[in-house]
């Protein structure tokens, strides 16, 4: 997993709530069998004025210019934004591959889905929760200024533009698998010497229970 302890990156605005994550990633491409290549269907069904899946060509397909991640240069932005309880609905990872892979790599909203969240501190996107007014504040910068550069620090847990910081909190253990880029696997394996130091000590203390193994 890519590691993301700082970043730099401009805004993408989402003004909107309630976003689930068969709008983020519709359905058609839960089939897709690897974790990679789905930038190119984020927000598939407003980002494209026809329908497709991941055999459709996407040069033969029509894209909504006047969708947000059509128009420059949110095309290239690298931080979204939006509002309340983002990536609600179903648990589909792949809907944290398609944004990761369009090249997004933190998320910044008033709430988020409880299973997205999860997914995104498990696949190298973080996710920041900020008030409403600093939200609607961080909104009307992108839309304004869309070129605003964002300093992004998760060890401080501070944003920083336009010469003014916004603080937030992470969880000391999302903090460090962002930053160390550990999944779930790699954190327990990180601590395999731990792991077997404890294995070894209940040997001794209770030898018993071991009878069998």
């Amino acid at each position: 997993m890519n590691k993301i302890s700082q970043f730099r990156g401009t805004l993408i605005p989402f003004d909107r709530s309630n976003i689930d994550t068969d709008a983020i990633l519709p359905k058609q491409y839960l089939k897709m069998l690897d974790k990679t290549g789905y930038g190119d269907f984020l927000f598939d069904d407003e980002r494209y004025l026809d329908p497709g899946d991941s055999e459709t060509p996407l040069q033969t397909r029509r894209k909504n210019q006047n969708f947000i991640l059509n128009i420059p240069p949110y095309n290239r932005g690298t931080i979204l934004v939006s509002k309340k309880n983002f990536g609600c609905g179903s648990s589909r990872e792949h809907a944290v591959w398609a944004i990761r892979d369009f090249g997004i790599r933190v998320i910044i909203a008033e709430s988020f889905g409880e299973i997205f969240f999860n997914n995104c501190i498990k696949n190298g996107v973080a996710p920041i929760i900020l008030g409403e007014e600093q939200v609607a504040s961080l909104l009307n910068v992108a839309n304004k200024n869309p070129d605003t550069l964002v300093r992004v620090d998760l060890s401080e847990g501070t944003l920083s533009l336009n010469g003014n910081q916004i603080a937030f909190s992470l969880h000391p253990s999302h903090r460090t698998s962002l930053s160390e880029g550990l999944d779930e696997i790699e954190e327990t394996l990180s601590i395999g010497d731990k792991i077997r130091a404890y294995e070894r000590s209940r040997l001794q203390s209770e030898p018993w229970v071991f009878v069998n193994f």
